[in-house]
């Protein structure tokens, strides 16, 4: 997590570089010449801003906000109230307040629709959906909302950098979205529940392709045919997933089902239960 905030810290004070450079005339640069020599109120919006940028690099991100939302309410009419509301929600963001950052967000994306770090609000506040996706084993309404948000990105800002993130992002959410079907597909098949795991295991196989779960939802669909007795259903199962995925574990696992004498994948082959989501934030 540290590494992903420390790049995107990266990121926003690129974007915030062209302002500094006028407000560096007001700072020299000292962390004392950061702490106001009169109410904030009394302060001019560049040393402010400067201020809570500083506050940002140091992660005082409750200070920074402070500076950012002093801006916006003594300044409203300079060039830097914008870019403060920006920075204030970026602050709430490092400091995982999702919330109030979205919130903050979806006020700058409709007040300044036209402004130049746009791209960077709406990649932002996708950012704040996509870190709130839960574990596999619980609801993914979440899921469902980021994968709204990164797909927005893509869809407005198809050549930007925050466009190619937000693919990969999407790539790991549909894992994601693939990997709670799994566990309810499972769970069903468990109880016995077979026609409700098959609902589940098709869903995996018809509408997350891309997955790396389709290969045992495959040979779950494959492992359930056999078991309502529908051989020959559970051997186009099988040949689906041998065609696709012939070096697959899950593949021989099938294919043991289906031909006696074969022999199934060993059990402690890697990734056997594979259940990483976690492992990507």
């Amino acid at each position: 997590m540290r590494t992903r905030l420390n790049r995107t810290l990266r990121l926003s004070l690129i974007l915030a570089a062209p302002l500094l450079a006028g407000a560096c005339s007001q700072w020299d640069g000292r962390d004392d010449s950061l702490r106001p020599r009169a109410p904030l109120a009394e302060q001019t919006p560049e040393s402010l801003y400067a201020a809570g940028i500083e506050s940002l690099r140091q992660e005082r991100y409750v200070q920074a906000i402070e500076y950012f939302d002093t801006v916006e309410r003594e300044h409203p009419y300079s060039t830097w109230a914008t870019s403060a509301k920006l920075m204030s929600a970026y602050s709430d963001y490092m400091r995982n307040r999702y919330t109030e950052a979205i919130g903050a967000l979806d006020r700058f994306i409709q007040l300044h629709p036209a402004h130049r770090d746009i791209a960077y609000a709406y990649y932002l506040r996708a950012l704040c959906y996509y870190e709130q996706i839960v574990d596999a084993e619980r609801d993914q309404r979440g899921t469902e909302i980021a994968l709204a948000q990164l797909q927005e990105v893509i869809n407005r800002f198809p050549e930007s950098s925050y466009a190619r993130d937000a693919r990969l992002k999407i790539d790991l959410a549909r894992d994601h979205l693939a990997g709670r079907e799994m566990n309810i597909g499972r769970f069903y098949q468990s109880r016995g529940l077979q026609s409700a795991a098959i609902g589940r295991f098709k869903r995996v196989v018809e509408e997350f392709q891309t997955t790396n779960h389709v290969p045992e939802a495959l040979h779950r669909l494959t492992e359930i045919y056999l078991a309502l007795g529908l051989t020959e259903e559970a051997r186009r199962t099988a040949s689906v997933l041998g065609h696709n995925y012939p070096g697959s574990a899950w593949y021989q696992d099938s294919y043991a089902l289906l031909v006696e004498g074969a022999q199934p994948a060993p059990q402690d082959r890697p990734g056997f239960l594979r259940r990483a989501w976690n492992s990507v934030f």
